[in-house]
């Protein structure tokens, strides 16, 4: 069992950036794909960015070039950092873990509130 918890969400200004951060939990952290998704009101959970064990990273058209996600295997944790923030942003940000191209720990999630 993985339990993830996320950090860093909160209220920032269109432009401004925030990290967030995902500790988790087990010695097998270094095996997973990581990942974070996103939820805005009244929209589909989509995928923000993920970063597989070898550190190749994949990132939604909407966040190329703003968001970096990174991971440190010796503190079981992965980051993504968000510049240049916008409206569209504004969502509840989930850390997850899988492997084999499954998704299978999700964190309970942080607000992260961009506002205009």
């Amino acid at each position: 069992q993985v339990q993830l918890v996320e950090s860093g969400g909160g209220l920032v200004q269109s432009g401004g950036s925030l990290r967030l951060s995902c500790l988790a939990s087990g010695r097998t952290f270094r095996i997973f794909t990581m990942g974070w998704y996103r939820q805005a009101p009244g929209k589909q959970r989509e995928l923000v960015a993920t970063i597989s064990s070898g550190a190749s990273t994949n990132y939604a058209d909407s966040v190329k070039g703003r968001f970096t996600i990174s991971r440190d295997n010796a503190k079981n944790t992965v980051y993504l950092q968000m510049n240049s923030l916008k409206a569209e942003d504004t969502a509840v940000y989930y850390c997850t873990a899988g492997v084999g191209g499954l998704t299978t720990y999700w964190g309970q999630g942080t607000q992260v509130t961009v506002s205009t």
